[in-house]
């Protein structure tokens, strides 16, 4: 089985993504992660993040076994990979690392932006997770003013503002719902109540399939 899980920066996919893995039995990867690495790989070898064959063969030689660096999961790193996400041929190259981790028994949970309808468009549970920006930016500042006493809400709203832009303007695999995604609006809901209504849309959807 295979469980997409999209939205945008800060809306709770990753973090639904983990419970619902845990909760099924089923492994899970961020895919953002991938996009991260090869911010990161471009950057130590001193190359510009807006080198699009650069990014590209950085992408065709990530290490999985590198996913599980710390620094990826700083605040900078998100804005790093929504810029080399924006090469055809970043994504084309991660692509099948991607499918091949969907494929493995029982099920995969994967999160991202272009899962359910890029990744993978015959996936068995498509949920978009979404949330009002201000709401978004709120989290997103909790997590970065622990380590960050400068950080300030407005640059962090206009900092998922513009990761918004950039995620749903870029021309190849923009970020959208896929036509056939349950929607879960998260602005309202602590994780604990976000959990239960994913894990209700995937059992729905499960009964409905048969």
């Amino acid at each position: 089985m295979i469980i997409a899980i999209d939205g945008p920066a800060a809306s709770g996919k990753g973090t639904l993504a983990k419970r619902i893995a845990a909760h099924f039995g089923f492994a899970c990867l961020d895919t953002g992660l991938l996009y991260r690495a090869v911010a990161r790989d471009v950057s130590a070898c001193g190359g510009s993040l807006e080198n699009a064959a650069c990014a590209a063969n950085a992408a065709r030689m990530l290490d999985f076994g590198t996913l599980d660096d710390p620094a990826l999961r700083h605040s900078g790193a998100g804005e790093a990979a929504s810029v080399v996400a924006k090469f055809p041929d970043v994504r084309t190259a991660l692509l099948d690392l991607q499918r091949k981790f969907a494929a493995q028994k029982p099920g995969a949970v994967l999160d991202g932006r272009d899962i359910g309808t890029v990744v993978c468009p015959d996936a068995d549970v498509k949920i978009f997770v979404t949330a009002d920006l201000e709401v978004r930016a709120r989290r997103r500042f909790e997590e970065m003013r622990a380590h960050d006493d400068a950080v300030t809400l407005e640059a962090v709203v206009q900092l998922i503002r513009q990761r918004d832009a950039r995620d749903t303007s870029r021309a190849d695999a923009p970020m959208r719902p896929a036509p056939d995604a349950d929607l879960l609006d998260t602005t309202e809901m602590d994780i604990e109540a976000a959990f239960e209504a994913a894990v209700g849309l995937i059992k729905r959807r499960i009964a409905r399939q048969g």
